[in-house]
């Protein structure tokens, strides 16, 4: 398999690097996260300037037709920089869901609408409840003449209270966890019944609990066929997923580079701490953790578009697990390598190690995609 980029892929990860490092540097993160909103409505107007929001969209949709591979060059460069601007919950999942499911009308309105850097997306998928299951929905859409009134309770929404539009899963038919009976609706997040409580994650992202007390979508607001969303569920998910490795792999990375200075400066006994053995053997191995975790991020960008459904969920699950435990490792041993100085809020490392926890945890753990992997026969 020829893995060597297009000059346009190398061009996009080439230009959106420099721009990070010139105009992302960590001590203007820290002012984003400190902001009311918890991200920068400028730089998220250069990221649509730039055709980073319309990179995985076609060209019909205002996007640019790319593929998974191309959204995995976006996402490797925004790890890098530990950004925090709301790429993911907006292109990656919130988008990928509107181009699977939605009608060509929906598709030609809130796309582009994404692409140009005018709306902001949030899936509203998990529950308190669901641990990681997508089929596991309580809240419930009831007919309502042509329309559905939505009731329930979705959590940890990622920039749930900055997105102009949600798109939910509510159980149309079924019970609690049944695989049918799930349908997906696009819901004005300012529509009457919701109910945002918004909150900072540890690792400076911005997620929300979000109520919904018979809050009316009309027939236009269905995303897809009603009772049959969850096959849709999984391979937007597991798109995110592949995205969200390699966003780890950019974050490690930065993580390595950023301790392996460290170990040529730090004096100790007259000399740097790097040229002891011990701590070499350990650099040593945060880079296998990083070369194997690159492999893996890569392998699982191109099959999550395999139209076989069980290699999909092998390979993305198998991605998620290695690197969710190669991203904890980096991280811990990131931290011990700093000393002190690791968990402070003044140095990168500590932010990067928090965020490498959170892409773990999101969209299933290492443990969870364990499981999942064993039965994908």
């Amino acid at each position: 398999m020829d893995f060597i980029f297009s000059d346009e892929q190398q061009q996009l990860r080439d230009s959106l690097q420099k721009y990070i490092s010139k105009e992302y540097g960590f001590e203007a993160r820290k002012a984003i996260i400190a902001s009311k909103q918890g991200f920068s409505d400028k730089v998220w107007a250069q990221f649509a300037d730039m055709g980073l929001l319309g990179v995985a969209f076609d060209e019909a949709h205002g996007g640019f037709s790319g593929t998974s591979v191309d959204t995995m060059l976006v996402m490797t460069e925004l790890g890098r920089g530990i950004v925090v601007e709301p790429y993911f919950s907006t292109v990656v999942l919130g988008g990928s869901l509107v181009d699977l499911a939605g009608s060509e009308a929906q598709k030609q309105a809130v796309l582009s609408e994404v692409a140009q850097g005018k709306l902001l997306l949030a899936a509203a998928l998990g529950e308190p409840d669901s641990r990681y299951e997508l089929n596991c929905v309580e809240t419930t859409a009831k007919r309502d003449g042509a329309g559905y009134v939505l009731n329930g309770h979705k959590a940890v929404v990622l920039h749930g209270e900055s997105a102009d539009k949600l798109v939910v899963s509510a159980r149309t038919a079924g019970g609690a966890r049944e695989a049918k009976g799930i349908s997906l609706f696009l819901v004005d997040r300012s529509a009457a019944g919701i109910a945002v409580q918004a909150y900072r994650t540890i690792d400076g992202m911005r997620a929300a609990e979000i109520r919904f007390t018979n809050v009316k979508v009309g027939a236009d607001g269905v995303l897809g066929e009603v009772d049959n969303a969850l096959p849709v569920l999984e391979r937007a998910a597991d798109f995110a997923v592949s995205a969200l490795c390699a966003e780890a792999v950019g974050a490690m990375e930065a993580l390595n580079a950023a301790t392996f200075e460290y170990l040529k400066t730090r004096q100790q006994f007259g000399r740097p701490i790097g040229s002891f053995q011990a701590l070499q053997h350990r650099a040593v191995d945060m880079m296998i953790h990083c070369e194997q975790s690159r492999s893996l991020a890569l392998l699982a960008s191109v099959k999550v578009q395999s139209e076989d459904p069980n290699e999909r969920k092998r390979t993305v699950s198998a991605a998620k697990i290695h690197i969710g435990r190669s991203g904890r490792a980096i991280g811990e041993e990131a931290i011990q390598l700093h000393g002190g100085m690791g968990v402070s809020n003044e140095l990168a490392a500590g932010h990067y190690a928090k965020r490498l926890a959170m892409i773990n945890a999101t969209l299933g753990d290492a443990e969870h995609h364990f499981e999942r992997f064993a039965s994908a026969t």
